[in-house]
């Protein structure tokens, strides 16, 4: 038995830690909205954030059943077809809420999810391209992971198959039908008695009223969805009390959860598209089946993707053609994970950029650190406070329903308080440096990027890595410009100019300058940008600015 050990495991770990028993009392809590049973506000840890919770309608303390451990059960891909924006858009957003709640707020996040790899559009695709339906589900499971992986997603703590557990769905079934709450029918099908659970069901908004799922002229009432179906010639099949057949769709996560996580689940996630019917099934499911008020104490879901392009279908992998991770990321860091979210080019770009300008940032920073840059007077003092409140700003955010647009617009606006002390100046007016506030700065941004997924060093790191020691080749080019421009910037006397007051550059040295220029300009496509800085030049690599010939930065042959 599979679910021994991962139950065992949990236990395991929980006694290593010196956990306690979970606390089942449960107090009074908030109403649903419309039809459905209220929901009640569990016993346990408080982890000190608060979520908007589906079954209630409104913020809840986020409290687990165990101290520092969250259950979390998500509804994985039906493996059809390859993995598109709307895919990603949720299972990233959900992926940087436990980077959160794991990183920020010390809760252990144990993450199962189900891959369903059997259903009735595996099997048309499976009959389209003439192969089997484990094929199919096979080839496109795979590249979900993959797709998975390029995002920068970490993997739930296990996946598992639907069509490896069917076992375990028919022994579910018949609990059910043993409770009172499934009946078959002559054909064999196996459905959901809603009548049996009474008001209890419809706690999502489209419950109530809905005509309910295709399915047998017999069943008792039109909203009675189906557990377990007979199968079609030509579909696989499995042995079951009522004849062969397979799971229906929504039995598969209530049987895979209930077997990982038992009868108590902390928070059950997807995309808000399979609230009703998929969730609102599960629950009567779960909850028939264990004869218990409150299955999942915590539904989240995200908003949809919405694209104003005329593009109906755009892959994950032919997206990352154009776009990194880092940057997708940013673009879902910059909306609620509970919102629509707004798919075009220039919202991408408005995520490009925002990265940009954090990189620039660092660059300057460090630029700073190093001697490498020039500035007036730092005000020490108010940078620290600024980033005081940053940091105070990100987590009151992030504990807020984790409101990451509120908390990308605090680090943001960190990063333009810093910018404005990073005004080069050409020569120094011999104020104190201060690099120490800086190099805080820096750790503190590159520590919060890394808790949601985003690490630009090593987007940095692999463009370098790519072509070997192209840093020192940089480095060295760099040094060597400095040189020129520094010559060709060395001024003539007044005397020599044919003026009284004003000397000037040397003619012939104005090629140069114009050289200097160009070997910038020409480097920029490349992903090599290298900045004036008065008498000295610094440089980094930005992989986002690899593409056409950027116009003009500025000539200095004018002057």
């Amino acid at each position: 038995m599979w679910r021994q050990p991962v139950r065992w495991v949990i236990r395991r770990a929980e006694g290593i830690r010196g956990l306690s028993p979970p606390n089942t009392a449960r107090s009074h809590g908030s109403s649903c909205v419309g039809s459905g049973k209220p929901w009640v506000r569990p016993g346990g840890f408080d982890t000190g954030l608060k979520t908007f919770n589906s079954l209630s309608k409104q913020r809840e303390p986020l409290i687990v059943a165990r101290e520092g451990v969250a259950t979390w059960y998500s509804c994985g891909p039906t493996v059809y077809d390859h993995a598109h924006l709307g895919h990603a858009s949720s299972y990233v957003r959900f992926d940087i809420l436990q980077r959160v709640l794991s990183r920020l707020f010390g809760i252990t996040v144990i993450h199962a999810m189900v891959i369903t790899d059997i259903d009735d559009k595996i099997i048309r695709r499976s009959l389209e391209e003439k192969v089997s339906p484990a094929a199919i589900a096979a080839l496109y499971e795979e590249e979900f992971k993959r797709d998975m992986l390029a995002l920068k997603v970490i993997p739930p703590a296990v996946y598992l198959r639907v069509t490896e557990n069917v076992h375990h769905i028919v022994a579910f079934i018949e609990r059910i039908i043993t409770n009172g709450h499934a009946y078959v029918t002559n054909e064999g099908d196996v459905y959901f008695d809603i009548q049996s659970i009474g008001s209890r069901y419809g706690r999502f908004v489209g419950a109530v009223g809905s005509q309910g799922e295709p399915g047998s002229s017999n069943k008792r009432d039109p909203r009675d969805f189906a557990l377990w179906k007979p199968s079609k010639p030509q579909e696989p099949s499995w042995e079951s009390p009522w004849g062969r057949g397979r799971p229906g769709w929504h039995i598969e996560c209530s049987t895979i959860a209930s077997c990982v996580f038992g009868s108590q689940l902390d928070i059950h996630s997807g995309g808000i598209d399979l609230a009703f019917p998929h969730h609102e099934n599960e629950i009567a499911q779960s909850e028939a089946y264990h004869q218990c008020g409150q299955w999942a104490n915590y539904f989240l879901h995200s908003g949809n993707t919405t694209r104003t392009l005329q593009r109906n279908y755009i892959t994950i992998k032919d997206f990352l053609q154009s776009y990194s991770a880092n940057e997708f990321r940013m673009f879902c860091l910059l909306s609620k994970y509970r919102s629509a979210i707004d798919y075009s080019d220039s919202s991408m770009l408005e995520a490009r950029a925002a990265l940009g300008t954090i990189s620039t940032f660092f660059h300057d920073a460090q630029a700073y650190m190093k001697g490498q840059l020039q500035c007036s007077h730092v005000q020490e003092d108010f940078l620290w406070n600024r980033l005081a409140e940053t940091k105070s700003s990100v987590m009151d955010a992030l504990a807020d329903d984790f409101d990451t647009p509120r908390a990308t617009t605090a680090l943001l606006n960190l990063v333009r308080h810093g910018n404005c002390q990073l005004q080069p100046v050409s020569t120094a007016d011999g104020a104190a440096r201060r690099p120490a506030v800086f190099g805080a700065m820096v750790a503190y941004l590159r520590d919060i990027l890394d808790v949601c997924g985003i690490d630009l060093h090593t987007q940095e790191a692999d463009v370098l890595s790519s072509s070997g020691s192209l840093e020192a080749v940089v480095d060295q080019l760099t040094h060597f410009r400095n040189k020129v421009r520094a010559f060709a910037l060395a001024h003539q006397d007044a005397s020599a100019t044919g003026s009284p007051t004003k000397p000037g550059l040397h003619p012939e040295r104005i090629r140069l300058l114009k050289a200097c220029d160009a070997l910038r300009d020409d480097l920029a496509p490349l992903g090599v940008v290298i900045k004036d800085r008065g008498a000295s030049s610094t440089w980094e690599i930005n992989a986002s600015r690899r593409g056409p010939r950027p116009q003009h930065e500025g000539s200095e042959t004018s002057s």
